[in-house]
């Protein structure tokens, strides 16, 4: 790890110095914060991830909340009304009272949402731990700590804070970290303290008195990367990775460890990869904002052509009634734009406010609905799903692209060994009550969670004459760089990785138990025989080898080397010269048995040995002793000696192991792929590991050919060469890892300066970005392994950037919380690495399989209610309005409305709400088990189809020819008769009547999910306008405020004529009866051309050969090889650094440890 020296003063010029114990030097470094200000420049292990505090919430919040043109355009409108009163054609608190309403509801649910924050960060600033104060350990928390604090923490203790590493109980200082919350490997990985501070302290004293100082890079996001040193008492000590304990990361099978805190807070590497809060908005709201700027636009030209019509009428009257001046006190021109702005505020209602608070109401019912979805309720942890945002529900129903972590989001995290393979023959775990023996009946040491179990293998086991089985599981018990200790009479295992203790297990359970392990031997329990195995060599697992082989003597003094690996590596290392028959039917028995493992999903190691003659192995421990103490190219040198022993094995079978999925994963995928629906897995996991679970959540598949990163750069830069397009990978899956994507994403980061003068503006690092996003959307699949969480963020960013498309990020650890945060959509799932992923999300759910359910019913409903209910909403805003603009031309441009006060004010409040929210909240086209059968539907949402700009013009279309009929049919009817509706009170009264039952039946049209809901909001919407209009203008009221309630039995008077009935059956006949023609005749034709349609693409199918673009490889059987494994452990046993002393050694006796513990 760190070694003195002093080369480490000509490195870089490090900026970062923290000195331990000793807060008031490291509070002396300021740095600029604005303009002469400064703050200190080491921060606090305080955190606050959430959006507003007590004092910036009013100005932030509205601020945002008016970065919504709608806002901005009713607050103008009705600073017009309170400015011009007396051309207002309403006062101006009838609008200012419903905004305030609207941005009360959105401020409220912004509080709630950011109100989860802050508890989030209390629960995490609140966390216990020990630090050192004087010369005792005080239980702190998390949010005491500061850089150069003294660190102790306990096994299964989460760190808080980047710590170097100074000492731990476990031998060597060796201190055993999971970070499957940070990157996602499910493997154990070792950190170790420097040598001098292992041993110098000692004891709480040393401790105490220390007084190092840590010299380092600035903070930064880099995960796998540090570089410093360590000075103290004159001298240098270099500082790597490998001496660092990242913020979240759990310590595991380490009694105590102590360390010394280097960056806190903001400046941890995690937080530095948790990225910021960003205003999530849907793609309807960015339309809903492009179409208000229409409306506004649309408001005011028509506004200003009326205009231009009073001033043409107002100057032809003057001409001919000169005598008449007096009436008009002001000048022309003011009096236009007196017209002008009272037309704006007659005209604003075109864009009604009562559709976005309708809106917020619809969001949050749909948001309830999936809370209360007992289908998406996981019983054995008592979680129901949660909508933890009410405003993306629409979103839901336009994902392309889902980002899904793979650790504790598609698996379990929980490996089973599942089958194996024995000279041969296949050996699958029976039930239980069929295998009559049960391991632990012979064997005290066997572990009952094992499930597999065979009566057949066990008899061979037992019988003992079976060579091929004994080398099998006895290669099992001896080749691993696993841990044993007891406790309490019980055998416990502590491995690198829980493939490892899968493997040890099973051998354990069939008689061939690992009880002990020295630097240079093994014991092992064999059928209830004990023998020790004197190690001569262990050859560590890595990336390049994929494969670990130990060499022993055995209790007669015969050599043995025994090797598992992956099925490619150790098949090239068989003994081929004067291969028997029998040994030939076993190995082709084997690579049946693993292409079959392959189909299954399993992950595979083989297992393979052979006999080493004691002069072989004398010449070849001389070449292995001499290039251990190389000084330059060891480990090329190690491998190649490594290579010549490990040819001419014998094989023995393979293990398969299941890495359990969680449960409805692959039908989840397949189903979300046929709603075309791309998902990207990335995993800081390594690639073996990631394809195989591809391979087994059945997003890969056998007929995909695989792009690694070669073909990657050379499919790009063919492109880069010819121009041509880039070849069709329908049937294509990518790979690539985060060194890759790195070279990819530069742009990203960093906005691109376009050049002016050229024709190409972009970069070559945007070209690069944008046709490498094309590639990879062209695939059915991709898989990006090693990545950071930063990294995770970028690609998302990617899509985002270059794709017109929803994304969705879902992942249940703190490494996912960047790529939440990023996405459109942000999915939390509550597994076991924390509630930081759910705490940052927009849904919680508590499986993976729920996001079918989330995205195909509630948020396809969700998006095609809230379409449905806008297009409806505008159609029967201008079916009403656009009569104000036609009666213009009819009053002598004079902008007096039409309609009475009461009507225009209570139109989208009661008369047609009801319909509307029945709509917005319970409206179905097909019921959620037709929509999860037809995923197909889905495909709508993707491609806008039920909202854009389109929609939005047919329903202007329709809204003002339902006016046009509505206005002129009336008028023709009654022009130059004296009858009923022959003064200006009685006209609007048939035009409100006529408007209001044309748009009704319009809903009932629409409405294709019929309960007693619907029609009870139908009927009361009714009853609200009969009842509220008899009121508004009955004689009591018009006696106490004529001003007020001026229309004095009009309607009553009406609608007792039977000729005004029948004008408004004849108007709302007129409105319906053509557009119901009109979409039963478009929906035959429809169905017609998708069935000609259907029939072409079989033809197709059957007439032509399909065209390959890409040249495929034939493909060899796949490997299944995956294995979890950190290489460096058999060194640490080798050379004895790993191993204790003795069994009841501690570094610091439990007196020590109980006395150095007050509790503040």
């Amino acid at each position: 790890m760190g070694t003195t020296g002093t080369k480490e003063a000509d490195g870089p010029a490090f900026t970062w110095e923290v000195k331990a114990n000793d807060r008031t030097y490291n509070n002396q470094f300021k740095e600029k914060a604005f303009l002469c200000w400064q703050r200190r420049k080491y921060k606090g292990n305080i955190i606050h991830t959430a959006k507003y505090n007590f004092f910036s919430f009013l100005p932030l919040n509205l601020y945002e909340q008016f970065h919504r043109i709608s806002n901005s355009y009713f607050l103008l409108i009705i600073i017009l009304q309170g400015a011009f009163p007396e051309i207002s054609t309403m006062p101006w608190f009838t609008l200012f009272a419903p905004l305030v309403c609207l941005l009360l509801i959105r401020a409220i649910r912004d509080l709630v949402d950011d109100i989860g924050r802050h508890k989030s960060d209390s629960t995490i600033n609140n966390r216990p731990c020990e630090m050192l104060v004087g010369e005792r350990f005080l239980h702190k928390k998390w949010k005491d700590l500061h850089v150069g604090d003294l660190v102790r923490l306990h096994d299964t203790n989460i760190v808080p804070a980047d710590m170097v590493l100074l000492s731990s109980t476990e031998p060597s200082s060796l201190c055993y970290v999971e970070t499957a919350d940070i990157d996602g490997e499910t493997n154990l990985k070792y950190k170790q303290a420097l040598l001098v501070t292992h041993h110098e302290l000692t004891t709480l004293k040393s401790m105490a008195s220390f007084q190092g100082k840590v010299v380092c890079e600035e903070p930064n996001s880099r995960m796998h990367y540090f570089t410093g040193h360590l000075e103290w008492e004159g001298k240098k000590y270099s500082l790597d990775s490998g001496n660092i304990l990242l913020r979240g990361c759990k310590i595991r099978n380490t009694d105590t460890c102590y360390g010394m805190v280097i960056y806190a807070g903001f400046d941890t590497k995690i937080m530095r990869n948790c990225g910021k809060i960003h205003l999530k908005r849907t793609k309807i709201d960015r339309l809903m904002n492009k179409l208000v700027i229409m409306i506004c636009i649309f408001v005011v030209l028509i506004s200003m052509a009326l205009t231009l019509g009073f001033w043409s009428k107002v100057t032809e009257f003057k001409t001919k009634h000169y005598y008449m001046l007096r009436m008009h006190m002001h000048s022309l021109t003011t009096e236009s734009i007196f017209i002008l702005v009272s037309f704006v505020i007659l005209l604003s209602v075109m864009m009604p406010m009562a559709m976005f608070i309708t809106a917020e109401f619809i969001y949050l019912g749909n948001s309830i609905f999936i809370d209360w979805d007992v289908e998406m309720y996981y019983a054995p942890q008592d979680l129901p799903a949660k909508a933890r945002s009410t405003s993306l529900n629409v979103q839901l129903g336009q994902v392309g692209y889902i980002f899904s972590d793979k650790t504790g989001t598609l698996t379990q995290n929980i490996m089973t060994f599942k089958k194996c393979c024995i000279n041969g023959i296949v050996y699958s775990p029976e039930e239980e009550n069929i295998c009559e023996e049960n391991p632990s009946l012979c064997n005290s040491f066997a572990d009952q969670k094992l499930l597999f179990r065979n009566s057949k293998l066990l008899s061979i086991v037992h019988a003992n004459k079976d060579n091929v089985v004994r080398e099998f599981w006895r290669l099992l018990a001896i080749c691993h760089t696993v841990m044993v200790e007891e406790k309490d009479n019980q055998l416990l295992y502590q491995a690198a990785s829980p493939d490892e203790e899968a493997l040890v297990t099973a051998a354990r359970n069939y008689g061939y138990v690992f009880l002990a392990r020295t630097q240079d031997s093994i014991t092992v329990k064999e059928l209830g025989e004990q023998r020790v195995y004197q190690v001569l060599a262990l050859m560590d697992f890595n990336s390049i080898r994929k494969r670990m082989s130990v060499l022993v003597r055995n209790p007669e003094g015969s050599i043995y080397l025994y090797t598992k690996g992956a099925d490619t590596v150790l098949f090239e290392r068989l003994h081929k010269k004067d291969m028997y028959r029998k040994k030939q039917i076993v190995k082709a028995a084997t690579e049946e048995a693993l292409t079959s493992f392959a189909e299954e999903t399993l992950r595979t190691l083989c297992l393979a040995y052979k006999k080493v003659e004691e002069d072989q192995y004398k010449e070849w421990n001389q070449r292995h002793q001499e290039a251990k103490i190389l000084l330059e190219n060891r480990a090329q040198a190690l491998h190649q000696v490594y290579e010549e022993i490990e040819q001419d094995l014998q094989l023995l079978g393979i293990t398969a192991i299941e890495d359990r999925l969680q449960d409805g994963v692959p039908e989840t995928i397949q189903c979300l792929k046929k709603g075309n629906i791309k998902i990207w897995v990335l995993t800081g996991d390594k690639q073996e590991t990631a394809v195989n679970i591809g391979y087994a959540c059945q997003l890969l598949s056998e007929d995909m050919h695989i792009l690694d990163e070669e073909q990657i750069i050379a499919i790009l830069g063919a492109y880069q060469e010819t121009k041509n397009n880039l070849p069709q990978v329908e049937m294509a899956a990518m790979i690539v890892s985060g060194e890759f994507l790195d070279q990819l994403m530069k742009s990203v980061a960093a906005p691109v300066l376009q050049n002016k003068d050229s024709n190409t503006p972009q970069s070559p690092e945007v070209w690069r970005e944008r046709t490498f996003v094309e590639l990879a959307c062209r695939c059915k699949a991709v898989i990006c392994c090693r990545v950071t969480p930063k990294q995770k963020a970028l690609i998302v960013a990617l899509v985002k950037k270059y794709k017109n498309a929803v994304t969705l990020a879902i992942g249940d650890g703190a490494n996912d919380v960047n790529m939440i945060k990023t996405a459109d959509i942000g999915v939390g799932l509550a597994g076991q690495e924390g509630m930081q992923a759910v705490q940052n999300s927009d849904y919680m759910l508590a499986q993976f399989r729920f996001l079918r359910r989330l995205l195909l019913v509630h948020g396809r409903w969700s998006y095609m209610r809230v379409c449905k209910f806008l297009r409806y909403f505008i159609y029967k805003t201008l079916a009403i309005m656009m009569v104000q603009i036609w009666f213009a031309f009819y009053s002598g441009f004079t902008s007096q409305p039409l309609y009475e006060g009461w009507f225009l004010a209570l139109f989208n409040l009661l008369y047609t709400t009801l319909p509307v929210l029945y709509i917005g909240l319970f409206e179905q086209d097909v019921s959620d088990e037709q929509s999860l059968e037809l995923p197909e539907l889905y495909i709508a949402g993707q491609k806008d189809e039920l909202f854009n700009y389109w929609v939005f013009f047919q329903a202007i279309i329709h809204g003002t020819g339902t006016s046009l009929v509505n206005f002129f049919m009336t008028l023709w009817i009654s022009h130059d008769i004296i009858g009923p509706i022959s003064d200006y009170q009685s006209f609007s009264t048939v035009m409100s009547l006529s408007g209001l039952l044309s748009v009704t039946m319009e809903v009932i049209l629409i409405i294709k999910y019929w309960t007693i809901l619907s029609v009870l909001a139908i009927f009361f919407s009714l009853c609200f306008y009969i009842v509220i209009t008899r009121a508004s203008q009955s004689v009591w009221l018009f006696t106490v405020s004529p001003t007020t309630f001026p229309f004095m039995s009009v309607e009553q008077n009406v609608i007792s004529h039977p000729y005004v009935l029948l004008v408004i059956m004849l108007n709302v006949s007129l409105n319906t009866l053509p557009v119901l023609a009109f979409r039963v005749i478009y929906q035959a034709l429809k169905q017609l051309r998708l069935k000609e349609e259907k029939e072409e693409e079989k033809a197709e199918e059957v007439g032509e050969v399909p065209i390959e673009e890409m040249a495929e490889v034939p493909r060899a059987r796949r490997s299944s090889y995956a294995f979890s494994h950190q290489e460096g452990y058999a060194d640490l046993i080798t050379q004895g650094t790993i191993m204790r002393r003795s069994l009841g050694f501690s570094k610091y006796s439990d007196d020590d440890r109980s006395s150095s513990i007050d509790f503040v």
